[in-house]
């Protein structure tokens, strides 16, 4: 690997992409170290202790949030439209032919994404920025006669550090190397580990051992989970042409186990916290019955108790299932396959064919939908053992590293072997 990376400095073109990218990254780090003006820095260390919700935004953020900068929103508004489009791009005939109609039609989707997020950063804004001033951390704001400036300046600045976050990931698509969005948001969680280092150094030595052991091993499983596949076989059919034959070739399709990512977790999540925050505004209402209902979803949806933990692993499992299937549906395989004359050996071309794809999909994406359960919960497990769930990465954090890493050294890689140099994954 270490030659690989020297390979790779010593390609001009290549050097100036790594260099471009480690440049961006600094300037993110910089600009999310500039707080929004009105923060009250304990009261909202306190907050982000005792609300998982805002941790997770935190992670999206690249660390941002933590101090509430103007770079506090990062680029999640960004990954809530594109995950809204990708929704309705089975329900909107419209959406659905611009996704396959190649380069001309995913720029198109993009713009549809772009309008998205600006409205949802908006709203975003205001909600936390809201969040923070009932609990104390943000003063000035509100919706009263004096605070009006402040309060749409606080929200234009938020709303325009989270395109200045986009913009600065689509630099890195286009000059650097990687996936511009999610390398910012790598960059947020690793430089979260030296603080979280010293903590446990501090109150928990030994925990540190175990911490670092575990983190080891779940890499470790994330890569396989990552990386594991299924693949179908495939044949296809020749095709005589003139004096020409065309295809008789065997391929295969890979069926990912993970195909779903990241997604489920952030589904699951949200739905998980929506009623704990929708109850927090009720519990002092002035109706009897309102209160004590909203206490007791209060109790039932705290992230400390295990009813908690659990409802989120089905969650997770649920949301891998139908997120899965849902893109599966969108690639339409078996109609490709077979426009191209190809086919699975010992299927019927066509709708058998889907049938199979289907199934076999289906029994993979178990184990992959476990996983995802796992590591969802895997700081409540923690919890349960050391008696703390601070980890050196969170395990979210973890799956988001990984994933990055793994398609960072997938793009060198490929850079590498087009220059006939020997790259990072060995065959």
């Amino acid at each position: 690997m270490l030659k690989a990376v020297s390979n790779a400095l010593k390609l001009p073109d290549l050097r100036r992409k790594m260099i471009f990218t480690f440049v961006i990254l600094v300037l993110f780090r910089l600009a999310a170290h500039v707080p929004v003006p009105g923060i009250d820095a304990v009261a909202l260390r306190n907050l982000f202790a005792a609300n998982q919700l805002l941790g997770l935004l935190d992670m999206f953020s690249g660390g941002a949030m933590s101090n509430f900068s103007v770079m506090a929103m990062g680029v999640y508004p960004y990954i809530t439209a594109s995950i809204i489009i990708q929704l309705l791009q089975p329900l909107i005939p419209a959406l659905n032919e611009l996704s396959k109609e190649g380069e001309a039609g995913r720029n198109k989707l993009n713009q549809y994404m772009m309008l998205v997020t600006i409205p949802l950063a908006a709203l975003q804004a205001y909600s936390q920025s809201t969040l923070l001033a009932r609990a104390g951390a943000l003063t000035n704001f509100g919706i009263s006669r004096a605070s009006w400036l402040p309060t749409v300046s606080t929200i234009a600045t938020l709303t325009a550090g989270t395109m200045f976050a986009i913009w600065l990931g689509e630099l890195i698509d286009a000059q650097g190397i990687g996936n511009g969005m999610w390398l910012i948001i790598y960059s947020g969680i690793v430089s979260e580990i030296p603080g979280n280092v010293g903590q446990l150094i501090l109150n928990n030595p030994i925990g540190l051992l175990f911490f670092a052991a575990l983190t080891i091993i779940t890499i470790g499983a994330i890569v396989i989970m990552q990386e594991g596949q299924r693949r179908i076989p495939v044949q296809y059919a020749k095709r005589v042409r003139g004096t020409k034959i065309y295809g008789g070739q065997s391929t295969h399709i890979p069926l990912q186990i993970n195909s779903a990512g990241m997604v489920p977790l952030i589904f699951a999540v949200s739905i998980m916290l929506l009623p704990g925050v929708l109850a927090s505004y009720l519990v002092s209402s002035n109706v009897s019955w309102v209160a004590s209902a909203a206490q007791f979803v209060s109790r039932l949806f705290d992230s400390e108790g295990t009813i908690y933990w659990v409802l989120y692993f089905l969650l997770v499992v649920g949301f891998t299932y139908f997120y899965t299937e849902m893109i599966f549906e969108q690639q339409n395989l078996a109609e490709m396959l077979q426009r191209q004359g190809g086919f699975v050996p010992g299927i019927r071309p066509g709708r058998k064919t889907a049938d199979y794809l289907s199934g076999v999909l289906r029994r993979i994406t178990f184990a992959g939908a476990l996983f995802l359960g796992i590591i969802a919960i895997l700081p409540f497990v923690t919890r349960g053992v050391m008696g703390t769930g601070q980890m050196l990465v969170t395990s979210t954090g973890l799956l988001i590293v990984v994933g990055v890493v793994l398609d960072t050294m997938k793009q060198l890689e490929a850079q590498l072997l087009m220059r006939h140099y020997e790259g990072f994954i060995k065959k």
